[in-house]
């Protein structure tokens, strides 16, 4: 049996983008009399009003030049040729945007740039926010080869908000919306699903260097988000952007903990067993609630999410009391903090026996950081091989209270997905 813990961000403090926020404020300093030459992304991006704008230090407060991340490349030759994606962060607000450059070869996947930004052009082509204009006074290198990670998102999310995300490096764990023959290129459409039937085309050209690659039933998807002619695609950059493959999502999964059967506002409830069902099962909330604080609350999709409670010495269960029935490949849930509590450690466990004995699978994780720090969740993906019905939980271990050397506040956890063995 073979079994991974890997941990994704949905948004990541990256070293290189800290850098890059951290020069970027769009206020005034009124002690000093002079507005700030930098301008972010994410102001760039506000000041098109659905048609051309040429950009001007006058409209831009002042502001002539913006740094940010290059997060593309063409070696898979999966990208417009003559684009280049790069993204910074304001305010924790991650914003992308493309840049027309006359070498696209000059501009390598973690390249920092700053952009004079003065006199370019902001316009839509084929459907994507473009900054255009641009002579080789307007952009240079600062340095190469930063950290570049991608934001775990939903195909929910990216739909309903792709501005957000556009032009941006993301990744999406999901199915393909028809399961592949064994051997299937990955070339062309391939649209991925989620449990709500929310869909976003998976895009790779027939000139791609991996389109006779074999496309998985499922897996985490890394690329840019990208829209061509009004619909929304995620474009890989290399094959190696298809990470995890795994089984298809069990049918009804993700658990996103709506609609539960009987109340639970209360951390340990024994007058009901701490047992409540919710659409794929029952299943056991020990010293945990779903909770509806927004802002508070890990909450990925709909209104609730599960809080672990914090301080304790006994460990507390997220668990299912039933089985699924073809073995699992692959388990992914988000989780944070609660607020501003403390992170906490906790693990993924399997039980093949009917809830009698567990065993961890992968390694503990105690990264969980707080809503002052990003609303984002982080996702966990759990890789393994394991045949035949199985069931799973949470494990937050019970390390006692918290002080200088222990850390163990409330843990928020939503989306639950389990993927059949593959």
């Amino acid at each position: 049996m073979k079994i991974h813990t890997v941990k994704t961000l949905l948004y990541t403090g990256i070293s290189s983008l800290l850098l890059l926020s951290g020069c970027i404020k769009e206020d005034t300093n009124y002690s000093l009399g002079k507005n700030n030459e930098e301008i972010s992304l994410y102001v760039v991006r506000n000041h098109f009003k659905e048609s051309e704008v040429i950009l001007d230090s006058e409209t831009l407060d002042h502001a002539k030049y913006t740094k940010a991340l290059v997060v593309s490349n063409h070696e898979g030759n999966n990208f417009p040729s003559s684009y280049i994606a790069v993204q910074n962060t304001w305010r924790n607000q991650v914003r992308g945007i493309l840049v027309e450059v006359d070498d696209v070869s000059k501009y390598k996947l973690g390249d920092s740039v700053q952009i004079n930004v003065e006199g370019l052009k902001l316009s839509r082509k084929n459907s994507s926010l473009v900054l255009n204009g641009l002579n080789a006074n307007n952009i240079s290198t600062i340095n190469r080869d930063n950290p570049v990670q991608p934001r775990a998102i939903s195909i929910g999310a990216l739909n309903r908000r792709f501005e957000d995300y556009e032009s941006t490096y993301v990744e999406i764990t999901a199915d393909l919306q028809n399961e592949p023959v064994p051997g299937t290129p990955i070339k062309g459409n391939k649209p991925l699903i989620d449990n709500e039937q929310n869909i976003v085309n998976l895009f790779t050209s027939e000139q791609a260097t991996f389109a006779e690659e074999s496309v998985a039933p499922s897996a985490t998807f890394r690329g840019i988000a990208y829209k061509e002619n009004d619909n929304i695609q995620l474009r890989l950059l290399t094959y190696e952007g298809m990470a995890y493959p795994s089984g298809k999502i069990y049918p009804n999964w993700p658990e996103t903990f709506e609609s539960p059967d009987r109340p639970k506002g209360s951390y340990n409830m024994p007058e009901i067993n701490n047992n409540v069902i919710f659409h794929t099962g029952e299943w056991h909330l020990y010293q945990a609630i779903y909770g509806e604080t927004p802002g508070r609350d890990r909450i990925v999709s709909g209104k609730y999410a599960i809080r672990m409670q914090q301080n304790r010495s006994d460990d507390e269960y997220l668990q299912m009391n039933f089985d699924v029935p073809e073995g699992a490949s692959k388990v992914t849930f988000f989780y944070g903090s609660y607020w501003n509590d403390r992170s906490s450690t906790f693990q993924l466990e399997y039980s093949q026996d009917g809830g009698s004995t567990w065993t961890r699978v992968g390694e503990p994780i105690s990264d969980a950081h707080t809503t002052t720090q990003s609303m984002d969740s982080k996702q966990a993906i759990f890789l393994m091989n394991i045949e035949g019905p199985v069931r799973f939980r949470v494990n937050k271990l019970g390390l006692g209270s918290s002080n200088a050397t222990v850390s163990n506040g409330r843990l928020g956890i939503d989306d639950i997905s389990i993927f059949k063995s593959y």
